[in-house]
């Protein structure tokens, strides 16, 4: 469990902070998410796959540009921010850190969001590592 409560956690995003999408690692994502992506950015789904995503027979993935870990991340955040993806939409309430307090604090250390905001109770974010785990059935 967490340590910020026994059964309830608190975060909220902090204005300016992108520390979350400048970690090493790839975002993945849905059929849902390209489409969603796609139609904000006013291209077809096959356009915006061709341009920014790398599949596999099981995955799908943003690709990484040169010297950065996502070509949406601007010097002002998110340009697809709207319709960023579920895996970006759901942090910090990933099914790995909510299942470990070790990862929780690790997380913790760098994410000047933990601890902050409104209570969120641990049902609600069990529910969102839920909705991560159905999006991204493969990984878990």
């Amino acid at each position: 469990m967490p340590p910020t409560a026994p059964d309830s956690l608190r975060f909220s995003c902090q204005p300016g902070c992108t520390k979350c999408c400048d970690m090493e690692g790839f975002v993945y994502l849905t059929e849902e998410d390209l489409i969603k992506a796609a139609t904000f950015l006013n291209q077809t789904p096959e356009e915006f796959e061709k341009r920014y995503v790398y599949r596999t027979r099981h995955q799908r993935r943003l690709r990484k540009p040169r010297g950065s870990q996502c070509g949406f991340l601007t010097e002002t955040g998110c340009s697809i921010h709207p319709a960023k993806p579920t895996q970006c939409r759901l942090f910090p309430w990933w099914p790995h850190l909510l299942e470990s307090r070790k990862e929780w604090e690790k997380t913790a250390k760098w994410c000047p969001g933990i601890g902050q905001g409104e209570l969120v109770q641990i049902g609600e974010a069990h529910e969102r590592a839920e909705e991560m785990k159905t999006a991204y059935p493969n990984f878990f």
